[in-house]
């Protein structure tokens, strides 16, 4: 494909994520090269001691050795209040980006509201923060989460917090914090999170002092 033919179509894509924000590219999917192009090979990003529970369901687990906080970024809960990350202190927290029109989310859902029921004693909070807009999106997804006890709803309306985190957007992303609010490990895609792998991860996160 010639230079101009291929940034128009690079041009076409990009204005119909900004348009739509549900386009493919948005979900956790990595796109080949233009056919002819090399692509080179990116040093692989320094992992932690974490790294061993990226198996099975987590295969892809990012579990970075260089240790960001979350974002300083504010989201509402139910009643509209405001909510930071920095509220969690003191609390590992599994982080759960996700929207109606995304379908993995959805899918994945009853396995992240299995995984908050098997650690009822406060010590770890499973945060899911619906993404969509618009005022009828928001109540399909406030009905969504009821039946899926007992998942708290919270939202971000201006559809920013996925842009936040290292998935970049992609949907759904889920993050580990630890208890200093430090992002551990992060995961683009659809998983298992009642999964033993998963529990064996959060247990560790957990367990640290």
């Amino acid at each position: 494909m010639g230079g101009s033919g291929k940034g128009v179509l690079i041009g076409a894509l990009a204005l119909a994520v900004l348009a739509g924000g549900t386009v493919g590219t948005l979900y956790a999917m990595r796109a080949g090269p233009f056919k002819g192009e090399v692509s080179a090979e990116a040093e692989p990003a320094a992992r932690s001691e974490l790294a061993r529970f990226a198996t099975g369901p987590l295969a892809r687990l990012e579990t970075p050795a260089v240790l960001e906080t979350a974002p300083d970024y504010v989201f509402k809960d139910r009643q509209g209040t405001e909510v930071r990350f920095t509220d969690f202190r003191g609390k590992v927290v599994v982080v759960n980006l996700w929207a109606m029109w995304c379908a993995p989310c959805r899918t994945e859902m009853p396995t992240i509201a299995a995984l908050a029921s098997a650690y009822p004693d406060g010590d770890l909070v499973v945060l899911p923060i619906n993404v969509d807009t618009g005022d009828d999106a928001v109540a399909d997804a406030r009905s969504f989460i009821d039946v899926h006890e007992p998942l708290p709803f919270y939202s971000d309306t201006r559809f920013q917090l996925p842009f936040e985190f290292p998935g970049r957007g992609k949907m759904p992303q889920t993050i580990l914090l630890d208890r200093e609010g430090r992002i551990r490990a992060a995961f683009s895609g659809e998983a298992d999170w009642n999964s033993s792998e998963a529990r064996a991860l959060i247990d560790a996160i957990l367990a640290e002092s």
